[in-house]
């Protein structure tokens, strides 16, 4: 099984949450990625939609606010 990379050539590190913008991994999974056996880079998809989830909650505005 091959697992593509999450990558979407939005490649621009965030400086407050260290993550890539485009594909939500921090530099050290950027780097290591091609290296990882595929349970790893799994762990790293799933680590990928939890951050998502945090970083696009905050993100958004709360509702009812002006």
């Amino acid at each position: 099984m091959s697992i593509a990379s999450p990558c979407i050539n939005i490649c621009r590190m965030n400086g407050d949450t260290g993550l890539c913008e485009g594909c939500y991994r921090n530099i050290d999974e950027i780097a290591r990625w091609s290296g990882l056996c595929d349970a790893d880079k799994l762990r790293v998809l799933a680590a990928i939609e939890s951050r998502r989830a945090v970083v696009g909650s905050a993100a958004t505005p709360a509702a009812g606010r002006a």
